[in-house]
């Protein structure tokens, strides 16, 4: 293992502060459990935490606000802890590990009594902090932010995240005679290097290579976009184009990947001449860009630019997540302004109402969304990299401290992986469209209140958007939560169709036709009533994806069947450069590095 030149190793320095952390407070604990076992009282508090009033204060400074325990379930917490650590102080060194936490399921824990202790009472630990966490006595949103930093000290506390205390990184350093750790710290300063943690080994993927590979040609760029027209795959298409719309806080080739699990490949392949919205990664030149630049200037122009392409009234439409939320405004834009230029809208896990975000909400209050004004009250640019840390957070153990493990602890490459090649390559946002954003959805849920926004001159509605919508979400969806996606069924104005799928906010939604994998759900037609759980309970299941039900709904708002045009765009829109195109390349730090010292700051 290298130390700095002035002889100081940090990585020896994190591992001794981490035994001693860890060895206090198993020493603590089992001191606590012993006296349970003379006859302490019931009263005794939980050892390692202190008394209850500092919890409580640990709990005040996580919410904000001043709380309380249940007492009776108070009560039953400190008897459940004592029996419970009474039983791990009985076993002693004979205990195991349980295998259902895939942390510690590897045999090195096994057979290594201390770590198998550990890991053990870690684990009652977390169980007895969780159980205080729902014991506090408060409004829903403060029990939720108690929740959720208690559970984020525990899942950083895991005694699998140190190496002193981690019996299977230290079996494989022994079995490597320490090239795992030589390796460990390798990666550690190369993610130190590059600002984050390595999810996926990124030198497998270059884009337009072996990832974004559909042919098309990029037909239209301004200053917010490009937009990329695909090759037919098919004799001939549907009259109306398609026109997709992905968030524009990650890079839009989510939805095309690989060949076999691309969903535009996919619409290309059932007859439907497509489009799709590649963002810029804004810049300094976006820093003073708002909500309403993007809707006018992206959405709106893009309906614009394809209708005029595909010489057709009308063209048919599909946002995904925020580029969903984006194309609901902008259709209420235009419904406001009484022009029809959308035959039918796809939204796939999509908030139009915010009134159930799940996790999210922990962090929106009237404070954090007022200080966000302020700080882009002249604009500047949201570093990508901080919306990716937010939402890697949100699933900490999968998205951060299992690489930390792997990449440092047990000096492992992590395997090439699509998914998380593109679940690294963060965008930026504009401050203020940021601000805009946060305000009149999060916090006060104006989007689906009729008449109360104002966007591009137009008080919109979203009743006032009366063409057939098909609206899908994830069952196991932590970002936009299965109810939140079903609320848009209660204020379109048109036919709306609901399906939910299997999985989370990705794999729900990238789930190949082909594959035959996991299933969706369709309710009785015409049936949505105001609570999603009354729609589950009435909704019937089916294997497979929810692609094979919404290709047939989309064909029948396509048109006729005509030729498969030869070339792409036309006179006016002609190609630019081939897919995957420029914008999509560019990376938020690479685009942040534009902002000079006179600039906005980030």
């Amino acid at each position: 293992m290298q130390s700095r030149s002035d002889g100081h190793n940090p990585w020896t320095e994190w591992s001794q502060q981490a035994l001693q952390q860890w060895s206090q407070a198993v020493q603590t604990a089992m001191r606590g459990a012993h006296q349970a076992l003379a006859g302490a009282p019931l009263g005794v508090i939980p050892p390692g935490w202190g008394d209850v009033a500092g919890m409580l204060e640990m709990f005040r400074r996580l919410s904000g606000q001043s709380v309380q325990l249940d007492p009776r379930a108070w009560v039953e917490i400190q008897q459940d802890y004592l029996r419970e650590a009474g039983e791990l102080w009985r076993q002693g060194l004979q205990v195991q590990p349980p295998r259902g936490d895939r942390r510690f399921a590897a045999d090195a824990w096994a057979r290594n009594p201390v770590a198998a202790f550990s890991a053990a009472l870690y684990l009652l630990n977390a169980r007895t902090l969780m159980r205080m966490a729902d014991a506090v006595q408060a409004d829903a949103k403060t029990r939720a932010r108690v929740r959720f930093a208690v559970q984020q000290w525990i899942d950083a506390s895991a005694p699998s995240n140190f190496f002193a205390l981690n019996a299977e990184a230290q079996q494989k350093a022994l079995d490597t005679q320490g090239e795992s750790i030589a390796k460990g710290v390798q990666n550690l300063l190369h993610d130190l290097a590059q600002g984050f943690v390595s999810m996926t080994d990124y030198s497998a993927f270059e884009l337009g290579r072996n990832i974004a590979t559909t042919e098309g040609q990029v037909v239209f760029e301004n200053a917010l976009f490009q937009l990329i027209e695909y090759k037919p795959l098919t004799a001939k298409v549907h009259e109306r184009p398609f026109l997709v719309v992905p968030p524009c806080i990650n890079k839009y080739y989510i939805l095309d990947l690989q060949p076999d699990n691309s969903f535009l490949r996919y619409a290309v392949e059932q007859g439907h001449r497509t489009f799709v919205i590649s963002w810029r990664n804004p810049d300094k030149s976006l820093a003073q860009s708002t909500w309403d630049d993007y809707i006018e200037d992206a959405v709106i122009r893009a309906i614009d630019v394809v209708r005029e392409i595909g010489k057709t009234d009308t063209i048919n439409t599909l946002g995904f997540c925020i580029g969903g939320t984006m194309l609901g405004t902008a259709l209420a834009v235009l419904a406001a302004r009484g022009q029809r230029k959308v035959e039918s809208v796809t939204f796939l896990t999509t908030l139009l109402d915010f009134s159930d975000t799940g996790v999210l909400d922990v962090f929106i209050d009237e404070a954090f969304v007022r200080y966000r004004e302020l700080q882009f009250a002249n604009g500047g640019l949201l570093p990508g990299r901080e919306l990716a840390t937010t939402f890697s957070f949100l699933r900490p153990n999968d998205l951060v401290w299992n690489y930390v493990v792997g990449n440092y602890l047990k000096g492992e490459t992590p395997p090439p992986f699509d998914l998380l090649y593109w679940n690294s390559d963060s965008t930026n946002l504009p401050g203020r469209f940021y601000a805009w954003y946060l305000r009149h959805t999060y916090l006060q849920n104006q989007l689906c209140q009729p008449g109360e926004l104002t966007v591009c001159g137009a008080r919109i509605d979203l009743k006032a958007i009366d063409i057939p919508a098909y609206v899908y979400g994830s069952r196991e969806d932590h970002i936009v939560p299965i109810g939140g996606a079903y609320a848009s069924t209660q204020h379109l104005g048109g036919p709306v169709r609901f399906v939910m799928g299997a999985s989370g906010h990705i794999a729900g939604v990238i789930n190949p036709a082909a594959k035959g994998k996991r299933s969706f759900w369709t309710g009785p037609d015409g049936y949505l009533p105001a609570a999603v759980q009354d729609w589950i309970g009435a909704a019937t299941e089916h294997p497979g994806s929810w692609w094979t039900d919404w290709a047939p709904w989309l064909a029948t708002h396509g048109g006729r069947w005509v030729p498969a045009p030869r070339n792409y765009g036309n006179r006016r829109y002609k190609p630019i450069e081939p897919a995957p195109g420029r914008y999509v390349r560019v990376s938020a730090e690479e685009a942040l590095s534009t902002l000079t010292a006179t600039g906005p700051k980030v």
